[in-house]
C-alpha cells in the first residue's frame, strides 16, 4: 500500500512537471509571455533542466529541439518508474 502511494505521487509529480514544461514551451509563442511574473516562475522551474539538454542538442535553424527531447525523456522515466514498481514490488 504504501509503495503505491510513493508510485503514484512520483508519478503524478511527473506527469505535472511535464504538463508545466509544456505550457511553458507554449508560452514562447505568445510575445511577452515570458517576460510575465508567471513566465519568470516558469523559467526558474523549467530553464535549468531544459538547459542540460541545450548544451548537447544544437537549435536546427531557428528551432530548438531540446525541449521535445525533454519531453520524451520524462515520459520515458515515467514508463520507467511503473517498469521499476512492478517489477519489484508487483503494483
Amino acid at each position: 500500500m504504501l509503495t503505491f502511494k510513493i508510485y503514484q505521487t512520483l508519478s503524478v509529480a511527473l506527469n505535472l512537471y511535464s504538463v508545466g514544461m509544456l505550457v511553458y514551451i507554449l508560452m514562447s509563442w505568445f510575445p511577452g509571455a515570458r517576460e510575465s511574473s508567471v513566465g519568470q516562475v516558469f523559467s526558474q522551474i523549467y530553464e535549468p533542466f531544459l538547459e542540460i539538454f541545450r548544451r548537447f542538442i544544437p537549435p536546427l535553424g531557428m528551432v530548438d529541439i531540446s525541449p521535445l527531447v525533454a519531453l520524451i525523456l520524462l515520459r520515458l522515466a515515467q514508463t520507467g518508474l511503473a517498469q521499476v514498481f512492478i517489477t519489484f514490488f508487483g503494483l
